[in-house]
């Protein structure tokens, strides 16, 4: 993750004062992103949170007491408060028909889907350095990007010499027109868009020698012309109809994780009534 600075709480710990005096640009986790989820539920788990996973919410209801019953796949839960970290239009869906005018806004935030492809290639070398680069639409609209993470964190590279790890980033707001429908499109086909990418713009021409294949559907929240304006009648809606309902995640205040961590914290300051 690329570290960031701006306004907000200050914040202050051992590892965040190493950073500053290292002058860290970015950082990551030795077992990769998914150490952070997984450190968060442990972290929940012992404090005996009620915990559900893997079941899926099928609708909110808004109760006499204007408290939410959360229907799940696996029964239904009670709480005075929810926090929403799903995309903007998977929450529009749960929403009860009171809160149209609150879905309908929802639905204006769109999302698009992106293919990524991780390859490794042995016994080879990049021709520049950096953390990656992006490809502007006018040149290949197919292709968002590559990120060079053999080059950003090389202590991850394993001991098999030269070898180069890079992620290349697919489709986005023309993955339809460029592959068709995510539901359905062959990962042989994004495999093979991936390795030409690389050959034409890197200059590497071996075979990797692993591949990983992804499709990740409706996950980059668009914020087209007008977006400052959904999030004003989004927020407002909220304000007066005090619904007890925070939101964050990508579909609102920007699409990074620490935009997202950044989002979660100060929704939970404005819940404890802490200064933000």
């Amino acid at each position: 993750m690329a570290l960031g600075a701006g306004k907000g709480p200050a914040l202050d710990s051992a590892l965040i004062r190493r950073a500053r005096a290292e002058r860290w640009s970015q950082w990551s986790l030795r077992g990769g992103m998914e150490t952070l989820p997984e450190a968060l539920l442990d972290f929940m788990r012992s404090r005996d949170v009620e915990l559900h996973c893997h079941a899926a919410p099928k609708r909110l209801q808004l109760t006499a007491d204007q408290r939410w019953q959360i229907i799940l796949e696996d029964g239904s839960i009670v709480a005075d408060h929810v926090i929403s970290a799903i995309p903007a239009g998977a929450l529009a869906d749960l929403l009860p028909d009171e809160a149209e005018p609150l879905a309908q806004a929802l639905r204006g935030i769109q999302a698009v889907s992106v293919g990524v492809v991780n390859l490794q290639y042995d016994d080879a070398t990049l021709p520049v350095t950096g953390f990656g680069h992006l490809v502007p639409s006018f040149e290949n609209s197919s292709l968002l990007g590559i990120v060079y993470d053999s080059v950003a964190f090389p202590e991850q590279n394993g001991a098999k010499g030269n070898s180069i790890r890079l992620t290349v980033m697919l489709g986005g707001a023309w993955f339809t027109q460029s592959f068709g429908d995510p539901e359905t499109v062959l990962p042989a086909t994004l495999l093979h868009q991936a390795q030409e990418a690389v050959r034409t713009q890197l200059g590497v021409l071996t075979t990797p020698s692993h591949s990983i294949v992804m499709v990740h559907k409706a996950c980059l929240p668009q914020y087209t012309l007008g977006h400052c304006q959904r999030i004003e009648t989004i927020t407002q809606y909220l304000q007066q109809e005090g619904l007890p309902l925070s939101l964050v995640g990508a579909s609102y205040e920007g699409v990074s994780v620490i935009d997202c961590l950044y989002s979660a914290k100060m929704a939970v300051a404005r819940l404890l009534g802490q200064a933000c």
